[in-house]
């Protein structure tokens, strides 16, 4: 981006005359006066205030963010892609450069109508229908000239001569009479008339208030772009919206309907000398506008090359390369004025206009969420000198999407795809750059610490009163080889909960284990995690394996709730770890968790065989919550093929009673599971449960077993062992009975 050295060092007042004689111009004189005959004064008031619910939002955002951020070349462009990253930035910037290219055509084409009268006078005189090329292709080459030759400088000096003209002119036609008043109907214009005419109307007249950012693009020849562009913008907007209200008023007390809607001119009938001004200010507001437009894009794709937004070295180089001692962008003109060109000789004003203000609504939309995210993200790093608040540009985001669909919904559509793929392509070349993750960080941020700060003071105390579901935790050394309980979790927590994986760094908290965890973190982070995943990582250093549990039981769960279950893992084939976790169940039991046990395998899960649930007649706490770990688990897509099987054990006497039970239990809960698939197996004291386990479940994918605490005090790793050959198994203890709702 250019430097500050040897910058001209424009004050304010380029930026005020760039915006107030663009906003003021060609639309004012060719369509505003066909907007009041068609729509009467409330619909064209009601233009006016719709578009300025936009502009006004999006000048308090530039005005904000101009002044948090050192403004260089570039204008609108700069803002968006220092505060969204270059990617989204240039995205935006490509779009924002083609309707101030075409902005250029448009001016041009309209500076044509102001020689109305010549081309009817050829029309009549020698029967000739000239093109309006001939003026518009001419003029817009001369503006070239100018702009090639002479630079910024030479426009700006322009720019004050057009201005002073365009006010005579305004000035005369506030002061011409008509007898309307005394011979029509007073009332006439003062209606809401072709309401349905409306959004079509707002299209063609929207251009019209887009030039409140025209000033903006100067940011790179501005001595304190910090001050101007804030004062510049502000008042441009504001004393603008006066004016056309004051404008639709004159309008609508000097002419009737009839003729304020058959004449693209009608400021002639009403000012003084209209004649002579009216065409004279309709030439002097679509130069000025074509001068600011044609100052304004060729700086802001120079500012996209010089980021190397575009494909190609070379072609960002020729786009980048000014002239002078001030960079003046001559190669980028010359693309500009080409692009420009072409509409010139498409040329129709209502076309074109319809154009510029669905690339306007993108970016204006996008200044205004910026300002937005900025505020909801309240990152330290934004300290604008200048503040509005966060409602108004969330207003100005919502409206301007709204509005395009309103204009045309297929248009918008189509703009957003380009849009889409232009970014699509964009992050695709410049993988290094920051993409869309960078604008919603702070406001992810934030929204997350509100959800959390939410569900703490809007937790119930009582437990009952809460709907279950998983917060579950799991601490292992083991997270480099035993890679199935991390299935487990993502399984618990992918649809319905929460997981929170902690790797077990054994030792104390120093410099050196700090960054040992960090680098197993994203390792971690790297081999685990996609996009489904809800599974959250992380590392625990402690001095023994006991003391990581007690820090992680007591730490809060990032994602609000409180956590509830933890779950320890164990090879089969490494029954020694067993005893480690034998020894912190209680441990965890005086936190109120359920505790489930995981005994890996080692083994390919076979999902389409399911997951198998043993209920015995000491599983009275575990049932409810073995079988919505089951459900649970089986939403995950892994499980797509797979099912649920339920075994209950129980006494001879009780099979009938048991089976009713879990038909209700089947039917109230709403479980997805057919009763072909519930077994009822009467308890026979001469066969082991462990023995109807192995021969019933020793093909499933996961059998989930359940265990009491007093089991493993009386009996120890007696509870675990002896299912050799089986597939994956998942010990659950619950801490309270679970209601299947």
């Amino acid at each position: 981006m250019r430097s500050h050295k040897g910058k001209k060092g424009f004050g304010t007042a380029p930026v005020f005359f760039t915006a107030i004689s663009t906003i003021l111009g060609a639309i004012l004189f060719l369509r505003f006066g066909m907007a009041v005959g068609n729509l009467g004064f409330y619909g064209a008031l009601g233009i006016v205030v719709l578009g300025h619910m936009i502009t006004i939002p999006t000048a308090l955002a530039i005005s904000e963010i101009a002044t948090n951020t050192r403004v260089e070349g570039g204008g609108e462009y700069f803002i968006i892609s220092r505060s969204f990253g270059l990617n989204i930035g240039a995205t935006i910037g490509i779009a924002l450069f083609f309707s101030q290219a075409i902005s250029v055509a448009f001016y041009v084409i309209a500076l044509t109508e102001a020689f109305e009268p010549l081309f009817n006078w050829v029309n009549s005189r020698f029967a000739l229908y000239l093109p309006r090329q001939v003026i518009s292709v001419p003029a817009l080459l001369v503006l070239a000239f100018i702009v090639l030759k002479k630079g910024s400088d030479m426009g700006v000096k322009t720019l004050y001569f057009v201005v002073a003209i365009l006010f005579i002119s305004i000035t005369m036609f506030f002061l011409g009479q008509t007898d309307f008043l005394a011979s029509g109907d007073p009332g006439a214009n003062f209606v809401f008339s072709n309401r349905n005419q409306f959004f079509v109307w707002f299209a063609i007249c929207f251009p019209a208030f887009t030039g409140m950012t025209a000033g903006v693009g100067l940011s790179g020849d501005l001595k304190n772009p910090k001050k101007s562009i804030p004062r510049g913008t502000l008042w441009g907007t504001l004393i603008g919206m006066l004016i056309y209200v004051f404008i639709i008023y004159k309008f609508s007390v000097s002419q009737s309907p009839e003729d304020l809607s058959e004449s693209q001119l009608a400021m002639v009938n009403v000012a003084v000398l209209g004649a002579i001004v009216i065409p004279l200010g309709l030439g002097a507001s679509t130069i000025s506008s074509a001068i600011g437009s044609v100052l304004v894009a060729p700086r802001t794709i120079q500012a996209l090359a010089i980021d190397r937004s575009f494909p190609g070295r070379r072609f960002n180089h020729w786009l980048a390369k000014g002239k002078g001692d001030e960079n003046e962008p001559y190669n980028a003109t010359l693309l500009t004025i080409g692009i420009a060109l072409v509409f010139v000789l498409m040329g129709e004003v209502d076309f074109v206009a319809r154009i510029i203000s669905m690339f306007f609504m993108i970016t204006y939309g996008s200044l205004c969420l910026i300002s937005f995210l900025n505020h909801f993200g309240a990152s330290p790093s934004y300290r604008p000198q200048f503040k509005s608040h966060w409602g108004i540009s969330l207003i100005g985001f919502l409206l301007s999407v709204w509005i395009m669909f309103k204009i045309d919904a297929v248009y918008t559509i189509v703009a957003y795809v380009f849009i889409t793929l232009l970014y699509i392509y964009l992050n695709h070349i410049h993988k290094e750059r920051g993409g869309l993750q960078k604008i919603f960080l702070g406001a992810l941020f934030q929204l997350s610490r509100r959800i959390q700060l939410y569900l703490q003071k809007n937790r119930s105390r009582n437990a009952d009163d809460e709907e279950w579901r998983p917060a579950a935790i799991c601490i292992s050394s083991n997270s480099f080889t035993h890679s199935k309980v991390f299935d487990l979790m993502k399984w618990i927590s992918y649809k319905h909960g929460f997981g929170t994986y902690f790797h077990f760094l054994k030792g104390y908290y120093s410099k050196n284990t700090h960054a040992e965890a960090r680098v197993i973190v994203d390792k971690l982070i790297g081999e685990h995690h996609d996009d489904e995943s809800s599974l959250f990582v992380d590392c625990m250093i402690s001095p023994s394996y006991t003391t990581a549990i007690a820090q992680a039981i007591q730490s809060p769960s990032i994602s609000g709730m409180e956590n509830n279950m933890i779950v320890f893992e164990y090879r089969r084939n490494e029954p020694d770890a067993i005893e480690a976790i034998l020894d912190n169940i209680s441990l965890t039991r005086a936190g109120d968790y359920d505790v489930c046990v995981f005994s890996d395998a080692n083994k390919n899960t076979r999902f389409k065989n399911g997951i198998h649930i043993w209920i015995r007649p000491i599983d009275i706490l575990n049932a409810n919550l073995m079988i919505l770990l089951g459900f649970i688990i089986l939403a995950h897509p892994d499980w797509k093929k797979g099912f649920v099987k339920i075994f209950s054990i129980c006494n001879k006497e009780e099979v009938k009673a048991m089976r009713q039970q879990l038909r209700e239990l089947v039917q109230t809960g709403r479980l997805p599971i057919t009763l072909s698939n519930i077994e009822i197996i009467p308890q026979d004291e001469t066969t082991s449960v462990k023995h109807l386990i192995k021969e019933r479940s020793g093909g499933a994918g996961l059998t989930i077993i359940g265990f009491r605490e007093e089991q493993t005090k009386h009996s120890g790793s007696d509870v675990f062992v002896g299912y050799e050959d089986m597939g994956d198994i998942l010990f659950v203890n619950a801490n309270r009975k679970q209601t299947i709702e």
